[in-house]
C-alpha cells in the first residue's frame, strides 16, 4: 500500500516542482548594438535597469534583438515578441509608456583643450567651426539641434552622423564623439546619454556641456523626459513597472551616474514631453 501511494503521490509532486521551477519571463525588446543603451551582451545601462526589475518580479530577461530603427515597434512589441520598451519618449503615442525614470538633454561635445565655451545655439563661434549633427535613419531625418541650427542660417559648417551607422562595427552611434575627440570637427551636438559615455572613453578630454535654453523656440525642445514602452491597452504590465522604477529610483539614479549620463535635476509633476 505505501508504494501505491507514492505512486500516486509523485506525479503531483512533479508537476509542483516544474512549476516553480518555470519563473516568470519579462520579455524585452532591445536593440544589440546601441550602448550606452544596450547591447547583446548586457552592457547597456538600460539592460542593467531592466535586471533591477526583473529581481524584483523574480523573472527572467527574455530579449527579443532588433535595430532600433524604422520598424523597430512593429517588429518587436506590436507583432506580440516582447511587452517591454526600455528607453523611450514620455508620452510617445507609439506605445503607452511609464512614469519617467530620468531626463536628459542634448549636448555640446568640445575638446577641452579648445575651451570653446559654447552653451548656446545663438553663440556667434557656431558660424565658422565645424559642427557635427546627428541624423536619425537612413532618410537622414534632423534631430532638434539640426532644426535649431537651420533656423540660424547655419547649415554650410555642418556635417551629419547616422545614429544607426555600420551595424557590422561596434557602437556605431560613437562616430561623432570620435570625431570631436579626433579633430574631424569642432563641436558635437549629441544626445545627453551617448555623449557623457563616450566622452568619458576618449583619450583626451571632452567637455560635455548642455544646450541652452532648454526649448529652442515653439517647437524644438533640447530635453526629454524618458520612459519604458508598453503595447497599449497592457496596463497590468504599465502599472507594475510604474511601481519598480519608484522602488529603485535611488539605484536607477546611481546606475546612470555610473554611465556618465548627464541628468536634469528633476522631473516636472506634468512633463510636455
Amino acid at each position: 500500500m505505501m508504494k501505491q501511494g507514492l505512486c500516486f503521490l509523485l506525479p503531483g509532486a512533479l508537476a509542483i516542482g516544474i512549476a516553480h521551477a518555470q519563473a516568470r519571463e519579462l520579455r524585452v525588446c532591445a536593440d544589440p548594438n546601441n550602448l550606452p543603451f544596450s547591447n547583446v551582451k548586457g552592457q547597456g545601462f538600460e539592460n542593467k535597469i531592466v535586471d533591477l526589475i526583473a529581481k524584483d518580479l523574480a523573472a527572467k530577461v527574455q530579449y527579443t534583438w532588433w535595430a532600433q530603427r524604422r520598424g523597430f515597434v512593429r517588429k518587436t512589441l506590436k507583432a506580440e515578441t516582447c511587452d517591454l520598451w526600455p528607453g523611450i519618449a514620455t508620452k510617445d503615442d507609439m506605445v503607452a509608456t511609464t512614469q519617467p525614470y530620468y531626463r536628459s538633454t542634448y549636448v555640446f561635445v568640445t575638446r577641452a583643450d579648445r575651451h570653446l565655451d559654447i552653451h548656446s545655439f545663438d553663440d556667434p563661434k557656431l558660424r565658422h567651426l565645424k559642427i557635427g549633427v546627428e541624423m536619425v535613419g537612413y532618410d537622414a531625418q534632423n534631430t532638434p539641434p539640426a532644426h535649431a541650427l537651420a533656423r540660424r542660417g547655419i547649415t554650410k559648417n555642418v556635417r551629419g552622423f547616422l545614429l544607426f551607422g555600420d551595424y557590422r562595427t561596434p557602437n556605431p552611434p560613437a562616430s561623432i564623439v570620435h570625431a570631436v575627440a579626433d579633430g574631424s570637427i569642432d563641436v558635437g551636438l549629441v544626445w545627453g546619454p551617448l555623449a557623457g559615455y563616450f566622452a568619458n572613453k576618449e583619450p583626451v578630454a571632452l567637455t560635455v556641456t548642455p544646450v541652452e535654453p532648454a526649448q529652442d523656440g515653439t517647437q524644438f525642445p533640447m530635453t526629454f523626459n524618458i520612459s519604458m514602452g508598453v503595447r497599449h491597452g497592457n496596463g497590468a504590465l504599465q502599472t507594475e513597472i510604474d511601481r519598480e522604477l519608484r522602488r529603485n529610483k535611488s539605484k536607477i539614479t546611481a546606475i546612470l551616474a555610473a554611465y556618465h549620463v548627464p541628468t536634469l535635476a528633476e522631473i516636472p509633476a506634468h512633463p510636455e514631453n
